[in-house]
């Protein structure tokens, strides 16, 4: 059984269990609860009512966070040719074919994130189990293949806080929405943003509830329940 240190078991005293929490009152709570000596990152977990074997219940999406993540996200583009010059004036920070695939399979991945041009993909397809556990892996569904035309686009949004969600095997949504040292009106907007985005993507084939359970946590703390009828009210409306 996992043990938790002094500062855990003293901030965590403040939580109440058996409570829901408004999402304005949890992110106040996780701000306090927070111990690190780091800028911990806050996270929204949903569980899901989908069952995750099931093609037809499968959610995936993008959404940008209107206040971005709080770090510089490094972004890596796949490309070659006049997509290549386009990345780099984009300002991508690794631009490249042959010599990053090579680079990545050698064990190197100091990005955050990862976009390619169609002609690519047969190349990049090689790196599925790399990058794929790592949820790096370029794909059309979450807007990171595109043409080169559009990479100047994807890149920006890359740094601005453009943010990836998807069903994990166990019907769990998992998504940073900002800092512990964020204002509380920035979390909010961007747990809006995620909220709106994650409704928006319900499959076709959803049955039931959609979503079963919120809760809000940083880096370090305590799942936060988040009372879910507020929570899936927010609209940035």
């Amino acid at each position: 059984m996992a043990t938790h240190g002094k500062k855990y078991l003293e901030a965590v005293k403040q939580l109440d269990r058996t409570q829901a929490y408004h999402p304005k009152e949890a992110i106040e709570l996780a701000k306090k609860m927070a111990h690190s000596r780091f800028d911990e990152t806050v996270e929204l977990h949903l569980r899901m009512g989908l069952d995750p074997r099931n093609a037809s219940q499968q959610v995936r999406g993008v959404t940008l966070l209107p206040h971005g993540l709080g770090k510089q996200v490094r972004v890596l583009v796949f490309a070659q040719g006049e997509a290549e010059r386009i990345a780099g004036q984009a300002g991508a920070d690794f631009v490249g074919s042959d010599d990053l695939i090579k680079k990545i399979e050698d064990g190197w991945l100091e990005f955050d994130t990862a976009i390619a041009i169609p002609d690519m993909m047969s190349k990049v397809s090689k790196l599925g189990k790399i990058l794929g556990r790592k949820g790096l892996m370029p794909n059309p569904k979450s807007g990171t293949v595109v043409a080169a035309a559009d990479l100047p686009r994807v890149i920006n949004d890359a740094r601005k806080g453009r943010v990836e969600f998807r069903l994990d095997r166990t019907a769990i949504i998992h998504v940073p929405i900002g800092k512990v040292s964020f204002d509380d009106d920035k979390l909010m907007g961007n747990l809006t943003a995620v909220v709106e985005a994650v409704l928006k993507a319900k499959p076709s084939g959803a049955k039931g509830q959609y979503v079963k359970t919120a809760s809000l946590t940083t880096s370090m703390g305590p799942g936060i329940k988040l009372d879910l009828k507020p929570t899936l009210a927010l609209t940035a409306g």
